[in-house]
């Protein structure tokens, strides 16, 4: 049974502020689970599960320690609508400051649906992208939501958050792509392994001053009347072209 103390702090790494003063986060399913206990163990603080759960995976990690908890228990500590069996309280990566040279980057300015952004960090992973780089502004990548919408990908990639600007600004010689409407047909392009991809907010778009630093604006052609893609799905056809 956990105590109310316990219930509080794994209810309060939904929060922002809770994550960084812990250091800790929260990833919540079998799938996510089996690929941290698979790959990142290490990454783990403490792992809460229902006894089904427990009895068909304790033989295959029987080192992992796991507290047993009641249905009941587990929608009082998850961040799903539907819990599902599992959930860890995972400890934040530290990654080294990003440096764009010898690099592909993507970088998120302002996005702030955390599905979007989950599904850019799972794309780009899939793409073999080496660093994400993300504006302030932009959603935290270990909100609930957008650690589940990663599928396990939030374990590999790193994701950091910059003033872009100035991350821009000493980014060198490294070529810098801007995803806008009026860009060069991506399909035009040859691959790259060293570049920098600047994908924008969902209706915002690349602030101007980001813009600006651009060489090369890139585009998604398309033949219907819609507006515009979604972020991810935009940065999903780019990268599967410049990369």
């Amino acid at each position: 049974m956990l105590v109310k103390s316990v219930i509080k702090d794994i209810q309060s790494l939904a929060l922002k502020k809770y994550r960084e003063q812990t250091g800790c986060y929260l990833a919540e399913g079998p799938k996510l689970v089996e690929e941290l206990l698979l790959y990142h163990q290490q990454q783990l603080v403490s792992l809460y599960a229902l006894p089904e759960w427990i009895e068909m995976h304790q033989k295959r990690w029987p080192s992992v320690a796991v507290t047993s908890i009641t249905e009941a228990e587990l929608t009082r500590i998850s961040q799903l609508q539907t819990p599902h069996q599992v959930l860890a309280v995972v400890r934040l990566p530290h990654h080294e400051a990003p440096v764009a040279a010898s690099r592909f980057t993507l970088v998120c300015c302002g996005l702030q649906d955390p599905g979007n952004l989950g599904t850019i960090i799972r794309t780009a992973d899939w793409f073999g992208v080496d660093q994400i780089v993300c504006s302030r502004d932009t959603v935290d990548c270990f909100n609930p939501k957008v650690v589940q919408s990663t599928m396990g990908s939030i374990f590999r990639m790193p994701v950091h958050y910059v003033e872009l600007e100035s991350w821009l600004n000493r980014s060198g010689n490294v070529t810098i792509l801007a995803a806008t409407m009026e860009g060069k047909d991506v399909r035009t392009l040859s691959p790259l392994q060293e570049a920098i991809l600047l994908v924008g907010n969902e209706s915002a778009g690349i602030p101007a001053s980001l813009l600006q630093k651009a060489n090369q604006l890139v585009s998604v052609p398309g033949k219907g009347k819609v507006e515009s893609l979604n972020a991810s799905v935009a940065a999903g056809i780019l990268l599967s072209y410049l990369r």
